[in-house]
């Protein structure tokens, strides 16, 4: 794919969308290009989080350890969407990997790059939050119903 292309990618994607082309120009250049095959995974649960991912094509499973060492399904990604920030705004090992289930490509930007982002467009940082809030209210919400399901089995 060519800089054109990668350009017309992002401004799929709400969080660019209303992004300057320039801007979206050296967003596409600066960051590296992944591309994974089924089962290719993009980033791993306990790595360093150096860099955010932008899925372009395809679409990836999101996998945590559970205790018991299986590994579990948390969440689907589908395409353009924006992942892997979480561990670059806390400065901490990634909480999940990420799996490829279909062939996948993605941008892979890096942590300057991404800091960089939220500093040089205040539309994207608010979106960004907004996704942030909207999945910790998703997270809350699936929380209270385990506590509620687990107190009803009496443990």
């Amino acid at each position: 794919m060519s800089i054109v292309e990668d350009v017309e990618a992002l401004r799929r994607i709400p969080y660019f969308a209303t992004m300057d082309s320039a801007k979206l120009k050296l967003l596409a250049f600066t960051s590296t290009r992944v591309q994974l095959a089924q089962g290719g995974v993009l980033c791993r649960e306990g790595e360093p989080g150096d860099a955010a991912y932008i899925v372009l094509e395809g679409e990836a499973d999101i996998v945590v350890s559970a205790e018991d060492g299986r590994d579990v399904v948390v969440a689907h990604v589908p395409r353009n969407t924006f992942i892997g920030e979480m561990a670059v705004l806390r400065n901490a090992p990634r909480t999940a990997t990420v799996v490829a289930s279909s062939g996948l490509v993605a941008l892979k930007v890096s942590k300057d790059a991404f800091f960089q982002l939220l500093r040089d467009q205040p539309a994207f940082a608010m979106e960004l939050m907004r996704e942030l809030a909207e999945r910790l209210d998703d997270t809350t919400v699936q929380l209270r119903d385990a506590r509620a399901r687990l107190a009803a089995l009496g443990a």
